[in-house]
């Protein structure tokens, strides 16, 4: 569940327009399986399992629960739910990994949309491509890359022929800090080539803990 500071311009109907938001994002929950390639061990014997080929496959669900106000158009929250299906694999090369994703977004009507409007959104396809590479004790940096493609909306069932193709780049870096279960990520992600939709420039700090059964 991310807390989100967004400052930013915009040009609406023709108008220039401003807007700051503070607050909470929509939550995202999400369900994952390995397929082939990564066995079921112990904890204990994972740091000694040796990654090559894996494949695997996930569910997104995007909750709702967002900050929102129905009198503006710019909001941090999207107000409705969101299901993304997805199938991806990585392979390892020495401290390289190469990975891919590609799913699709099928969205919920958004009906408290501005000026008491109905806002529905077409499918929006997805890839992601990064390539990983680790360090010792658990840092790694990473180079990502993005695709979108699709996704066109309608405002009280009247197409707006906004069908989004997008590019995005970006990069990560995670460590561990003070031990183990405990390390930090940074990323940062911009717009390569936008036809359609959000050109923005987003910068996250992510704190994780992670639980080991000896």
């Amino acid at each position: 569940m991310p807390f989100v500071f967004l400052n930013g311009t915009a040009k609406v109907y023709g108008t220039d327009t401003a807007a700051s938001r503070t607050g909470f994002g929509d939550a995202r929950i999400k369900f994952g399986i390995n397929l082939i390639g990564s066995p079921v061990i112990e904890p204990k014997d994972f740091q000694k399992f040796t990654e090559h080929t894996v494949l695997g496959a996930s569910i997104v669900i995007s909750v709702p629960i967002g900050q929102y106000y129905n009198t503006k158009l710019i909001n941090i929250g999207s107000n409705r739910w969101g299901i993304k299906p997805e199938i991806g694999f990585s392979h390892r090369q020495g401290r390289l990994f190469y990975e891919g994703y590609a799913g699709v977004w099928f969205f919920t009507e958004n009906n408290q949309y501005y000026n008491h409007s109905t806002l529905n959104q077409k499918p929006l396809f997805s890839f992601q491509a990064h390539v990983d590479y680790t360090f010792k004790h658990g840092k790694y940096v990473a180079l990502n890359g993005g695709f979108a493609d699709g996704g066109e909306t309608s405002l009280n069932d009247m197409d707006r022929h906004d069908d989004q193709q997008n590019w995005r780049i970006g990069g990560t870096f995670s460590t561990p800090i003070f031990n183990r279960h405990q390390s930090i990520k940074f990323m940062i992600n911009t717009g390569l080539a936008t036809r359609a939709g959000q050109n923005y420039t987003a910068v996250t700090l992510a704190y994780q803990y992670a639980w080991f059964r000896r």
